[in-house]
């Protein structure tokens, strides 16, 4: 199949072979952020699964610099003493100063170096520090922003601590410091007041402004150039932290964003243009499976039924070949009734997001109860029933089933059956809710008359809190619950990147999202007809409200018809996009990124050329060799397909064919060297700088 090509700045082969390696040698990585070894949200995935990578790049010379958390410290971090001489002087400088720094391993894959800062050690010198930034910057922070206290205080000792390493450094260094968001952008801000020889770059996740509109309801994307930002920073008392992060941006040699719907917020918002975008991946290592995924996923799925029956016994009447659908919706402000309720097909719906509660409630724990006494009581029949059958064989005799299933079997059993009948209908969420009344998933609930009976063709879990393997109630992890899903759920309104809908790829699970998530747009750069991937983008920019909806039904309805061996190859086709993801390949855009820093900061020792990119660069995957995915005259899948459906379709299909296919439309990935060099090293890049029209 022949390639489909398009020039893209964020296509992955848009960034042409270096024409000269960069001697790192005497160049150091610092990458600062609040998030290291400190899990707060989504920066905290990109900063982990990046380190291998990037560890692998710079070796002994880079370090992430982070607060220091003593809850975290006891659990992911071991401390050790500083390996690098220079940064040895520097934090016995700033200990003797008055600081408490730590420094050890982050117990992570690659291991990285971690310079951790005590913050609340060194809070007597707050109102110094904010008198300061007031005179520099003409931003004043209020005493009751705690974050924002955080903030400056963070900012201050990590250029104390880059600039103290600049003093130490026996020979003037080649420093990179790469900050994320604006909770670390004060330190760059200072970085670059004070004159510090420190190659800058700045990464905003997403804008400060951005998400306090859209959690106003408001046209954002639409209106983005009408916004007074000033105002609205104001507005909603936020303006000392939309001035901390506009500071950081405008200050960065180098400016870059997660995604191109980002990109175009920021230059609207934060008034400043990304110099390149900067694409989160995900170590795909981790979750592949190789040829495993399918039965990972039948496993899970199983787990998930269990879990299931418990809530809802007695309506499971549906075989479980094809017949019934789970699906998961995470941080979606969606009504229910958008999930088809007009089919064949029972489907679950899982909310997974959290929400405040006081504890699992009695129905749940006790479904869960009765659901265990069941499998108990099954268990005892078919020992004492397989110790008849033995005893009948044993003697040479075909074993009569009225006498191997006496009376008291029949008895244990029924008491089995009446133990699950429910005097109500099965319960919708897992936990006892705080605000019940006011719940959006549950006030949806009661509006449209879904609570779980026997006849609704849509049944619904809410499970109020993140999911994990030590919960008593649902002992499982997220990955290992997304694998067992056979569809994800994430039409999100503002989403910079989307961590969720990527997971599901590279596990194999399709998935909706949206054109107003990073990764949505991401998809559809790269795929000519994502849906036949499993990936479906929601219009949320071009239509309205209840266009979007018509969308969402449309998309759910047409999966939901889909047959069980549909959905298996529809799952092999989603697996084959995880590479796209991998930080193998979107890890060169934050060397891409590095290296112009270092240009920018260092040029008469890096040269940065840009130039425009060939015909030639960017691709994009083609339609499959089947569309729609329905083949039917290919060998077995795996798990094994049901025969009833082989005469479903009369499309020819081969997997591995098709595979192959996919495969010679995505370069391979490969490792980038980094030899010794002579102090002078040429770097030319192509214009990675965003295009005025998206």
């Amino acid at each position: 199949m022949p390639l489909a090509r398009s020039l893209s700045v964020t296509s992955l082969s848009g960034l042409e072979e270096w024409d000269e390696e960069f001697d790192l040698e005497d160049a150091v990585l610092f990458e600062i952020a609040w998030e290291v070894a400190n899990k707060v949200g989504g920066i905290y995935t990109v900063i982990q699964t990046k380190a291998r990578l990037t560890a692998e790049e710079w070796g002994e010379n880079y370090f992430l610099v982070g607060p220091y958390v003593e809850s975290n410290v006891r659990t992911q971090v071991e401390l050790i003493e500083p390996t690098n001489p220079t940064l040895r002087r520097t934090i016995d400088k700033m200990n003797a100063s008055g600081c408490k720094v730590y420094f050890g391993r982050w117990l992570i894959e690659g291991s990285p170096y971690v310079v951790l800062i005590d913050v609340a050690f060194t809070a007597w010198s707050l109102d110094r520090w904010k008198a300061e930034l007031w005179d520099l910057c003409d931003i004043g922070v209020p005493w009751f922003d705690r974050e924002a206290n955080d903030a400056v205080l963070f900012g201050f000792l990590t250029a104390w601590l880059l600039g103290e390493f600049a003093a130490q450094s026996e020979e003037p260094p080649h420093i990179v410091a790469h900050f994320h968001e604006w909770l670390a952008g004060l330190g760059l801000v200072l970085c670059r007041h004070r004159q510090l020889p420190i190659a800058t770059i700045f990464t905003t996740h997403a804008t400060l402004l951005g998400r306090y509109l859209c959690a106003g309801n408001v046209d954002f994307y639409n209106n983005l150039a009408e916004f007074n930002v000033d105002k609205e920073a104001g507005d909603r008392q936020i303006y000392h932290r939309y001035c901390l992060e506009r500071a950081a941006a405008h200050c960065a040699h180098v400016f870059t964003t997660v995604s191109q719907i980002t990109a175009i917020e920021a230059e609207h918002l934060l008034k400043r243009k990304p110099d390149i975008v900067t694409p989160n991946g995900l170590n795909v290592k981790k979750f592949q499976a190789v040829h495993e995924f399918q039965n990972l996923h039948a496993q899970s799925k199983n787990r998930i039924q269990e879990f299931k029956s418990g809530l809802q016994p007695g309506q499971t009447e549906l075989s479980s070949e094809g017949k019934r659908l789970h699906k998961t919706v995470r941080k979606s402000k969606y009504s229910i009734q958008y999930f088809v309720n007009h089919s064949d097909v029972t489907v679950i719906a899982f909310f997974i997001m959290p929400a405040r509660t006081n504890n699992f409630n009695v129905e749940t724990l006790k479904g869960q109860a009765v659901r265990k006494q069941l499998w108990d009581t099954a268990q005892t029949v078919k020992e004492r029933f397989g110790k008849k059958l033995y005893e009948s064989l044993l003697v040479g005799q075909l074993p009569d089933v009225s006498k191997i299933l006496d009376k008291e079997d029949f008895t244990i059993m029924k008491r089995a059956i009446f133990a699950t009948q429910r005097q109500c209908q099965p319960p919708i969420c897992t936990h006892n809710m705080l605000e019940d009344s006011s719940d959006p998933i549950l006030n949806c609930v009661r509006r449209i008359g879904l609570f779980n009976s026997s006849a609704d063709r849509v049944k619904i879990i809410f499970h109020p809190e993140f999911l994990s393997s030590t919960s008593p109630l649902l002992p499982m992890d997220y990955e290992e619950f997304v694998r067992g899903c056979h569809l994800g759920v994430f039409p999100s309104y503002y989403e910079p990147w989307g961590y969720t809908p990527a997971e599901c790829t590279v596990m194999g699970i399709p998935s909706v999202s949206t054109n107003l998530s990073g990764f949505g747009c991401f998809m559809e750069e790269h795929i000519a007809d994502p849906s036949a991937y499993g990936i479906y983008i929601l219009d949320r920019r071009y239509r309205g409200v209840d266009e979007s909806c018509n969308q969402l039904t449309s998309f759910l309805f047409q999966f939901c018809k889909q047959s069980r061996r549909q959905r298996i190859i529809q799952r092999n086709r989603t697996e084959r996009l995880s590479d796209l993801l991998d930080w193998r390949y979107l890890g060169r855009y934050y060397i891409a990124a590095r290296h112009m820093a270092l240009a920018k900061a260092f040029p008469e020792t890096y040269l940065y050329e840009p130039h425009d990119p060939t015909s030639t660069t960017g691709f994009r995957y083609p339609r499959p060799a089947s569309v729609p995915p329905s083949p039917a005259l290919s060998r077995h899948s795996s798990p094994h397909h049901s025969e009833a459906e082989d005469n479903e379709e009369d499309e020819r299909y081969d997997e591995d064919l098709e595979a192959e296919k996919d495969r010679v439309n995505i370069r391979q990935p490969h490792t980038l060297g980094f030899k010794n060099k002579a102090p002078s090293a040429l770097l030319c890049l192509p214009n990675l700088c965003v295009p005025q029209n998206f």
